[in-house]
């Protein structure tokens, strides 16, 4: 068998609502999540065991990455039925960043998922690869359909955007940037609960938002976006709201962290001064900052 490669798309939480806490600690959500054309490369190489490198020397390659967990998860699935499972070793090219509310690991175990299926002559239907995905991640099974996606519960009830809406995002350019920190996922969600209930949107709220953007024909990309989880960061992390104040007033710009950041992306126009807002972003952040265009899946 030669080495297979994949891809691994980076995605948009183009609207979030984080509507509620769970018995369980998970947080409910209804949101609608968009892949990019912008994301991780991963090869396998058959080996006779797992293993794996990863072009960015930050990001662990033990057995804490998802890739691996992923692969692990796969093969006590399928073996459990009798059925070997072919053995790789995997290179991470990364470029996706990591704490930026991408989904990049997330990613990444999903295309480990669907890499490993059908290289065992896919041994996993759609339902049993979903189950599977949501064990290692709450939006790890978004990944599993291509195209604009409403999540709801802690992210594991995926189901396709209507045609019609999903129409108006597909194709719509976007810069994609991020600061040269982190933001963890459970830190931004534990301030959120801090903050209950004044943080949260109910559901019915946050459904009826979505419904009325939906049935709105021609309704633009920028009237859908939405993140309550937004305030939350921006209250410690002043270089959010800095930027993104200065972006919106001096290029009028539809502006927007992604999922717990700390990513955040402009809907670029055909005018668009892209320069002048690079510039712009690396004037406020950094030389370090992350900054790339892509389109949305």
């Amino acid at each position: 068998m030669s080495a297979l490669v994949t891809f691994a798309p980076a995605k948009l939480n183009l609207f979030l609502a984080i509507t509620g806490r769970r018995g369980d600690g998970f947080h409910e959500l209804v949101s609608v999540a968009a892949p990019l054309d912008m994301g991780d490369t991963l090869t396998a190489t058959p080996a006779a065991d797992w293993s794996l490198s990863c072009s960015d020397p930050t990001v662990p390659a033990d057995g804490t990455n998802l890739v691996l967990r992923a692969a692990t998860a796969f093969a006590a699935a399928v073996e459990a039925r009798g059925q070997p499972v072919p053995r790789f070793a995997f290179r991470l090219e990364k470029v996706t960043p990591a704490g930026a509310g991408l989904g990049g690991g997330s990613s990444d175990a999903v295309a480990t998922l669907r890499l490993l299926n059908a290289a065992s002559g896919a041994p996993l239907d759609a339902a049993a690869l979903a189950s599977l995905a949501a064990q290692l991640g709450s939006d790890c099974p978004l990944f599993l359909l291509d195209g604009p996606v409403v999540m709801r519960g802690r992210g594991e009830r995926i189901e396709r955007l209507a045609e019609e809406p999903a129409t108006r995002l597909r194709g719509q350019r976007v810069l994609v940037f991020k600061p040269g920190f982190g933001i963890s996922t459970a830190w931004a969600y534990g301030r959120l609960a801090a903050g209950a209930p004044g943080s949260y949107l109910p559901a019915a709220e946050a459904e009826a938002r979505l419904a009325a953007w939906c049935a709105r024909r021609g309704a633009s990309p920028a009237e859908l976006l939405f993140n309550n989880m937004e305030p939350v960061a921006a209250r410690k992390f002043l270089a959010l709201p800095a930027l993104l104040e200065r972006l919106q007033s001096e290029f009028g710009l539809a502006v927007r962290m992604s999922g717990s950041g700390s990513a955040c992306f402009a809907l670029l126009a055909a005018d668009t001064p892209l320069a002048a807002v690079t510039a712009r972003i690396r004037s406020v952040w950094g030389d370090s900052a992350f900054v790339r265009e892509a389109r949305l899946g």
